[in-house]
């Protein structure tokens, strides 16, 4: 399947705002220089986003945040639709409850491209059973763990450190030191970041 394989910052400083692709906030903060545009002379000062420039920027942003290509965003928009409720919102779970997030939020990765490596490269189990495809969707009471032959990787172990730092989400339940986790329930809006705002992206699909 295709993926970007460019410069990270390049994508947060297009954005402006901090996609956390790096693994920690200071090479983020020392690298990447989010209010600088990319490109040599960086964006034209005065320059105004028309209303479709600020849909686009929002839809780009979520996108290279979770790390999904341009068609497969689509197909989840399309799903969003399909089921019922609040199209954002159900977007955005979609997008949460993706194998490679959940890794991510599980602390198992330190960052989601962290997250989808070990799933490919069968680092990991689901209910028991080793899954390597990043898009599967995981539901409410699956349990994630990490296989034996993975627990002694220095990566998995200073994801952990860092993550059990920070805290985890509440809507998983983390036992660092068997390197399992549990997924509890869907998040609410609020336990989701805070700096998107899924309306701008329906408005975009819905022109």
């Amino acid at each position: 399947m295709a993926r970007y394989t460019g410069p990270k910052c390049k994508l947060s400083r297009r954005e402006g705002t901090d996609l956390f692709l790096k693994s920690s906030r200071k090479a983020y903060a020392d690298k990447c220089r989010s209010e600088v545009a990319p490109g040599q002379h960086g964006a034209k000062s005065g320059q105004r986003l028309s209303d479709y420039g600020k849909q686009l920027r929002e839809k780009q942003k979520v996108r290279r945040t979770y790390g999904i290509m341009e068609r497969q965003f689509r197909k989840y928009y399309a799903e969003a639709v399909r089921r019922k409720g609040n199209t954002g919102q159900n977007l955005l779970h979609i997008l949460e409850t993706r194998f490679d997030n959940v890794v991510y939020r599980m602390g198992f990765g330190s960052t989601r491209a962290e997250a989808r490596q070990l799933v490919g490269h069968k680092s990991l189990a689901v209910n028991g059973i080793t899954v390597n495809i990043p898009s599967m969707q995981i539901k409410v009471g699956d349990v994630i763990t990490v296989r034996d032959k993975s627990k002694g990787q220095l990566r998995i172990k200073d994801a952990l450190s860092l993550a059990g730092q920070s805290g985890f989400p509440a809507w998983v339940e983390v036992d660092a030191d068997k390197m399992t986790g549990t997924f509890k329930a869907l998040p609410d809006r609020g336990e989701i970041a805070q700096d998107i705002n899924e309306s701008l992206v329906v408005e975009l699909y819905s022109r």
